[in-house]
């Protein structure tokens, strides 16, 4: 998502953004994409949420091969006025906070080697737009990440990048949801990893807490390994409501005056669906 770096690439356009070129895909590369498409789409249906599985029928990203994402966004502009945008990697804050706030989704114009499926440490085509995009199609979700932007170009002056970091984090990548079916999976770092998509809502390690905006701001996070504290939103009506009611610069002055929380833990005042045993936290420690 994000870099320091403020020049663009050799290539890239002012806003970071280049062409992508869909005809340099090899075969292999799109093969790729397929192999990593269809494990996911067998692994999905029960696990993730509704409005993700609609997306992913909707956008017809079920289409052999990496999308092309002028034909994507066309689909994507019809729905909810969302385009997605090509970029050679990370981007700065502002240029995405930008990109974001005027509803233009940036994704990474490459994609994973074949001896890469289970892990990748930057975001490639296949998390960017299997793992984000079908939400986009969600008229609410759309709304929250549009309003998350604009949130984000007010943080940039108020030093409280970590904070909003850390909701992105905990929604975007990593967010659950409580459906009348039981607990589901919407987060773009769950939905395109095969191996979280079954941990996230199998396995008895990790803590299941219930969202709150002031809670999940104050968390840490790791970007190495599977997480281990999942917040669970009731609704994107309620996301986004807590996303555009709250004044977040009075926000900011609070959390700047209390400790972060540390990865994993539970604190007073939780809501706890799921109390983790930590045990693959503690595995991986030992």
């Amino acid at each position: 998502m994000l870099t320091e770096t403020h020049a663009p690439p050799p290539g890239a356009n002012a806003d970071w953004t280049v062409d992508q070129d869909w005809a340099h895909y090899t075969a292999e590369e799109h093969g790729v994409w397929d192999t990593l498409f269809a494990r996911q789409a067998k692994l999905l249906p029960g696990r993730a949420s509704d409005a993700y599985l609609r997306g992913l029928d909707v956008l017809k990203l079920s289409k052999p091969g990496i999308p092309d994402f002028a034909e994507l966004s066309e689909r994507l502009m019809a729905l909810t006025g969302w385009q997605v945008v090509a970029v050679p990697g990370l981007v700065p804050d502002d240029v995405f906070f930008d990109h974001m706030a005027n509803r233009r989704f940036v994704a990474g114009n490459f994609i994973r080697r074949s001896d890469q499926l289970d892990y990748l440490e930057e975001p490639d085509v296949f998390h960017d737009v299997f793992g984000h995009v079908p939400m986009l199609a969600d008229p609410v979700f759309a709304d929250y990440l549009e309003a998350y932007g604009r949130g984000g170009q007010r943080a940039l002056g108020l030093d409280a990048l970590k904070y909003l970091g850390r909701l992105y984090w905990y929604t975007v990548e990593f967010g659950l949801i409580a459906e009348p079916q039981g607990l589901r999976i919407y987060g773009a770092g769950i939905v395109s990893s095969f191996s979280e998509s079954r941990f996230a809502l199998d396995d008895p390690s990790p803590n299941r807490i219930a969202f709150d905006l002031a809670r999940v701001m104050r968390t840490e996070y790791r970007i190495d390994d599977f997480q281990q504290n999942y917040f669970v939103i009731p609704s994107f009506d309620a996301l986004l409501k807590a996303t555009v009611e709250t004044d977040f610069a009075p926000l900011y002055d609070v959390l700047k005056a209390q400790d972060d929380i540390a990865v994993a833990a539970i604190v007073e005042g939780d809501a706890v669906l799921t109390r983790g045993t930590q045990d693959y936290a503690r595995g991986k420690a030992a």
